[in-house]
């Protein structure tokens, strides 16, 4: 009789242990005509609101890698939305065409903010997100796109670009900015030039906006993705180190923002 209770506790314990687990499903959202196929990620084992973080993929598209960093948040007790800005669930292959639906994005600032935007609301508007600690995090194409989120006044309480091109702000842009900001770049990446680095923390600098800005030397372009190297693009590489540190500041930041 004592092992068969024993072994119904098993199963009622594991029962309880495939059932709060991280979760995830394709969310369908609007941006104008536009379809686009967002991931959302979060842990049914944490009880009530939690941080909601934003995730914006590479130029290759809304991919495996940035599913995966959604569901890294996750299992860090966040919920986290890794929008697709190009719709449909586009992704590429190729350096050209991806590098055509990342600027096709660019062009204009005002609607690329506005398609990031869209995703946000659909963090927002889920149950388990607490609106008032959020933060958006990017990667390559990804990292300017949350940088433009915090340039447009967005209420986020952190924003983090890894490996991203970083756009100067103007004088508003800076002063619009609530957001505190974590750049976490290869010290020798030649995807992001000098005079690019320079000009966006002159612009953060000479309005006050408080931000962070890490330089990992010898790093070079794509460091926080593992399968960076088998593209075989010259300036693209996995660093480990970089990769783990970068991590860690981040979630720093979130915890002091967060407040938790």
């Amino acid at each position: 009789m004592r092992r068969l209770l024993m072994s119904l506790m098993m199963v009622l314990v594991t029962g309880v242990s495939a059932q709060a687990a991280v979760q995830t499903k394709t969310v369908t959202y609007k941006h104008g005509e536009l379809e686009c196929r967002g991931y959302l990620a979060w842990d049914d084992a944490v009880q009530g609101p939690r941080p909601g973080v934003l995730v914006v993929h590479e130029w290759w598209g809304l991919d495996e890698y940035a599913r995966q960093r959604a569901v890294q948040l996750a299992k860090l007790g966040y919920i986290a939305f890794a929008a697709d800005m190009y719709g449909e669930g586009k992704t590429a292959d190729h350096p050209d065409n991806a590098r055509q639906m990342a600027t096709t994005v660019r062009m204009n600032v005002d609607n690329w903010r506005k398609r990031a935007t869209a995703a946000l609301d659909v963090l927002k508007s889920q149950p388990q997100c607490d609106n008032t600690k959020l933060a958006a995090i990017g990667y390559c194409f990804g990292g300017s796109t949350a940088i433009q989120l915090a340039y447009a006044g967005t209420d986020l309480k952190a924003v983090a670009s890894f490996h991203g091109a970083l756009p100067a702000a103007t004088d508003a842009e800076a002063k619009a900015t609530k957001a505190r900001i974590l750049v976490c770049n290869g010290g020798a990446d030649t995807f992001i030039p000098e005079a690019a680095i320079k000009s966006f923390r002159d612009s953060l600098d000479k309005a006050g906006t408080k931000y962070d800005f890490v330089s990992y030397p010898g790093v070079v372009h794509s460091f926080t993705v593992p399968g960076a190297d088998a593209r075989n693009i010259p300036g693209m590489k996995y660093d480990k180190q970089a990769d783990e540190d970068s991590w860690k500041r981040m979630t720093k930041i979130f915890a002091e923002q967060f407040g938790k």
